[in-house]
């Protein structure tokens, strides 16, 4: 199969524009905030009175809050207007918002300062809808995944560019204010001249009438979140995320100040280290996730989240404070080098974990509402942002400190996910084929693109072994239901995996007639709904490796609902623990070895009237080779 790379996209234009709008955004937004986080860490008694603990937050908490309020609004417009143009005028508002924080800058007024901060959310609130909209409109579904990840990559990149850059200015002395303020402004000009370069994605709704009342609007467009709910259980999810990356990022100035002795520029170092995981991750999500949304990806990240979020409590709280360091002498430390390789693991885990829900929610909303679904996602996500700021405040207030801050929030990342898993099986079961294919296996595929990406279809394959279904479900883009002996899918883990797939119990007519038509009649339904099923026509699973005659039932299935067959084949199988060679399936540990080749190759689709059970084997066994 010929899979585009991923940074292809930067050469086209339907994706490059938009993507370098979107990166200088995210790099003046944190340019200007680690200014302001790096004044309020380090010089808070020359401006205030309050503590820089709680500073902090509340200069977070200010960030957010537009997203809750104005969100719903930003969701409308988005699906009302053409994007591309919506694009320029948001990015306007930011360059008027980095001047009036450049103003702040100039006089060292922090109530100023705070105003744009405000302001900035206010814009962030208002391009984020039509930023995820977009996507869907200008990449193929291939894309996805792939578009996904170098957002998230390239709005990691910004962050780290935006910390490095605002860390640095700022604490340059005679200079450096007023540096920030033009560098800030600076970036947003940029923008602006970038985005008229964006291609013109059409209005998914010009007719919407706007209610400006956002609170009324707001209880709407979380009402189109609920519409479908693995998408809007998608997005607890990522507000999760961002609660638990709230509650981390932060903390960093004082985690540096108060528990590692670091100066300012250790603070920029654990955001380098942090964003580049991010960034690594978010990229790898395309080659791992096989250029599919791939949800088994999501547990995947959540255990690292926790893992290395509970080994970073660890380090921190054992930390024994001692004269103030740079980052030189932070690196040179090896006890440091743990630390550092926490916080790169939490991003790395982070980028699997996003990137496929963001994708997701993208995929199985409705067009119509897309833009509003979004923005029911940046209203949790604030939401959950500010809960975690206020939590923070909170917790701090009664004595606890930063180490046992970071070990709650690794704690509560493990008791959200096995809850929201318990509520969408389909999550773990992703995982579960995910791990056996990357574990087990290394699948090598061919011909996937063959598959066509809408309508029923009845795909044929081979039966070698017991993990069969589980191999085409991790290597297709499109769910497949399989139609499967009744024996196979009552075993133990594997029925897990099954029943949540939607898979199809079937006996023969000697043994179960009744389970045997239902099974008939499920399949016809599935089909005239327009889903993918799977049948194995050999009707049991090959004891020598070759493959046996294909049985009837599939020309009982297109008499009844003509849809395209497709032809599978599935090779290195045989042999493995999985398969009967020289007795029982999964009897012979030693061939459970780790990383066996395996290949899947797909056939052109054939017209349902060609299609009869010689001419399939036929195909399949051609597929199929010598490679058993």
């Amino acid at each position: 199969m010929t899979e585009s790379n991923q940074f292809r996209l930067l050469g086209k234009r339907r994706f490059a524009p938009f993507f370098g709008v979107q990166f200088l955004g995210a790099l003046n937004d944190n340019t200007f905030k680690q200014a302001l986080v790096i004044m309020l860490a380090y010089q808070t008694a020359s401006f205030t009175s309050l503590s820089s603990s709680t500073l902090q937050n509340v200069a977070q908490a200010l960030f957010v809050l537009p997203f809750f309020l104005f969100s719903a609004t930003a969701g409308q417009l988005a699906d009302k207007y053409e994007k591309s143009r919506l694009i320029t005028v948001t990015i306007v508002i930011e360059f008027a918002c980095m001047a009036l924080g450049a103003a702040g800058f100039y006089t060292q007024s922090i109530g100023l300062l705070l105003v744009a901060l405000f302001l900035g959310g206010v814009q962030s609130a208002l391009f984020g809808p039509v930023k995820y909209a977009i996507l869907p409109q200008h990449l193929k579904e291939t894309e996805i995944v792939g578009g996904n990840g170098m957002v998230e990559m390239g709005t990691s990149v910004a962050i780290l560019l935006g910390m490095v850059l605002g860390g640095w200015v700022i604490t340059q002395p005679d200079w450096g204010v007023q540096a920030a303020a033009i560098l800030t402004m600076t970036i947003s000009a940029t923008g602006v001249a970038l985005s008229r370069f964006i291609p013109k994605a059409p209005a998914a709704d010009p007719g919407l009438r706007i209610n400006w009342n956002p609170f009324t609007e707001t209880w709407r467009n979380l009402h189109f979140t609920r519409s479908n709910r693995t998408v809007f259980l998608s997005i607890l999810g990522i507000s999760w995320f961002w609660f638990y990356g709230s509650m981390m990022v932060t903390q960093f100035p004082n985690l540096s100040k108060d528990i590692l002795s670091g100066n300012e520029h250790v603070v920029t170092l654990l955001l380098i280290v942090f964003s580049v995981g991010i960034g690594i991750g978010s990229l790898l999500c395309e080659r791992l996730s096989g250029h599919k949304v791939e949800l088994g990806l999501v547990p995947f990240g959540s255990i690292g989240l926790t893992v290395f979020g509970i080994d970073l409590w660890l380090q921190t709280a054992a930390h024994i404070a001692h004269g103030p360091l740079g980052v030189a002498s932070f690196v040179a430390d090896p006890a440091h080098w743990r630390l550092l390789g926490d916080l790169f693991g939490i991003g790395l885990f982070g980028g699997f974990y996003i990137v496929p829900l963001y994708a997701l929610v993208q995929t199985r909303s409705d067009p119509v509402f897309r833009s509003r679904i979004i923005a029911g996602n940046n209203i949790l996500n604030a939401l959950f942002m500010v809960a975690a700021a206020l939590i923070a405040i909170g917790l701090f207030s009664v004595g606890l400190t930063i180490p046992q801050l970071i070990l709650i929030t690794a704690l509560l990342n493990a008791a959200v996910a096995v809850y929201i898993y318990t509520l969408v099986p389909e999550f773990l079961m992703r995982f579960l084929v995910w791990m056996l294919i990357h574990s087990v296996y290394r699948l090598q595929k061919t011909g996937l693109e063959r598959i066509p990406d809408e309508g029923g279809l009845l795909i044929v394959s081979n039966h070698v072994s017991y993990v069969d279904s589980l191999v085409m479900a991790a290597g297709c883009r499109r769910p497949i239901r399989f139609v499967m002996d009744h024996r196979i899918f009552k075993i133990p883990v594997l029925n897990f995996i099954f029943r949540t797939g939607r898979a199809i119990p079937i006996a023969s007519a000697k043994e179960d007639p009744e389970m045997m038509e239902r099974a008939f009649a499920e399949v016809a339904k599935a089909l005239r709904a327009g889903d993918v099923v799977a049948i194995f026509p050999e009707g049991r699973l090959t004891d020598s490796g070759d493959m046996m005659p294909f049985r009837p039932g599939v020309k009982r299935i297109l008499e009844e609902t003509p849809v395209p067959v497709v032809p599978m084949a599935l090779m290195g199988l045989w042999g493995s623990f999985f398969c009967r060679k020289d007795g029982p399936a999964m009897t012979k540990p030693w061939r459970l070895r780790p990383f066996r080749k395996i290949g899947l190759a797909v056939g052109e689709p054939i017209p349902a009237h060609r299609a009869t059970p010689e001419s399939l084997h036929t195909r399949v066994s051609t597929l199929r080779g010598d490679w058993k």
